[in-house]
């Protein structure tokens, strides 16, 4: 009963505001132009607030476990072969391959995934999401431009390889979390007090008035992305897309926890290169077990895809992850990893 009260209060609060804002968008409470705002900020502003935050709350560079961040890596690769395989033969149309693959490997990180994080773990699980955002954003987002272009073949689009490249750089999270890291590292070269043996100087203490936003900003990101995700479901019968539809929920929502999830444990336990503890698996959780990206309907419309098959995945996803979220957090604290 213990963990069944576990995973409800780790999954439930997320739902809840969900479907708050879906509820707000139905009666009208939230309008289409503030949903245009509400995303800038969330994206733009508050999200590389709270990765700057929980990067430079951690103690130290020698505190990082870069084991997470190289499988991050490696189980980003391994959603790419899937989403390549069932593509080539289950979809024939060129414009929702790239949908199908982009679905299967780029999650719904940010917005679900760290408050998904700090429901089972807290702040320093939180600290790990934002380290696994370094590898895991630019991965997902330069990889799934190149997988989009490549697809429809249209060379009005240009060269995908240096567009990835620019959408990268310009990634505000990535941004977020670079100057956290800069800021870290800077920090090990500040010297300690000798009678308080503290640093001379840090940002969240003398230059309170400067950090104290940021912190504010980051407490704002998670409440705010998750009414954004709700108001901007849209319920609709798509036409010839049941087949396409289910395949891309199966696996994002089922196949890619089981194998990924699964994967990290059995590494975790048969190996030394990789050392996850009960901070490590919720971010890892937050990554694989997250629904598809809402932004991917946008991408997929840019690049010429399928923008309709994109937007059903994003809203079947997210609903088929609540069971998904569900089972793998009772099944990680049944067994003692959470």
């Amino acid at each position: 009963m213990d963990t069944f009260i576990f995973a409800i209060n780790a999954v439930l609060p997320i739902i809840l505001l969900i479907v708050l804002g879906y509820i707000l968008k139905k009666t009208g409470f939230i309008t289409d132009s503030f949903l245009d705002v509400g995303n800038k900020l969330v994206f733009r502003v508050a999200l590389p607030a709270l990765l700057f935050y929980n990067i430079y709350s951690v103690s130290g560079l020698e505190d990082i476990n870069w084991s997470v961040m190289l499988y991050a890596a490696i189980g980003i690769i391994i959603l790419l072969l899937i989403g390549i395989v069932f593509a080539k033969i289950f979809i024939k149309e060129p414009t929702q391959k790239g949908v199908l693959i982009q679905s299967t490997l780029r999650a719904n990180f940010a917005i679900i995934g760290i408050p998904l994080a700090e429901s089972i773990g807290g702040s320093m699980a939180v600290a790990n999401v934002a380290l696994i955002s370094l590898v895991a954003i630019p991965m997902m987002s330069g990889i799934s431009v190149i997988v989009l272009a490549l697809a429809v073949r249209d060379k009005s689009l240009g060269n995908p390889f240096k567009m990835a490249i620019i959408k990268v750089i310009k990634n505000p999270l990535i941004i977020g979390v670079g100057v956290g890291l800069l800021a870290l590292w800077i920090r090990t070269f500040i010297p300690l007090d000798p009678s308080t043996n503290e640093i001379v100087f840090s940002l969240s203490r003398d230059l309170k008035f400067l950090f104290t936003p940021i912190k504010w900003l980051g407490q704002i990101t998670s409440p705010l992305a998750l009414i954004v995700l709700g108001a901007t479901f849209k319920f609709e019968v798509i036409n010839g897309l049941k087949k396409e539809i289910i395949l891309g929920t199966f696996l994002r929502s089922f196949l890619v926890p089981f194998v990924t999830l699964g994967l990290a444990v059995v590494l975790s336990r048969r190996t030394s290169l990789f050392s996850f503890d009960s901070m490590v698996y919720p971010a890892l959780i937050s990554l694989f077990a997250s629904p598809t990206a809402i932004t991917n309907a946008v991408m997929a419309k840019e690049m010429k895809s399928d923008e309709n098959l994109a937007v059903q995945l994003v809203v079947w996803t997210t609903i088929a992850s609540i069971i998904t979220i569900f089972t793998v957090v009772v099944i990680f604290r049944t067994i003692g990893l959470i």
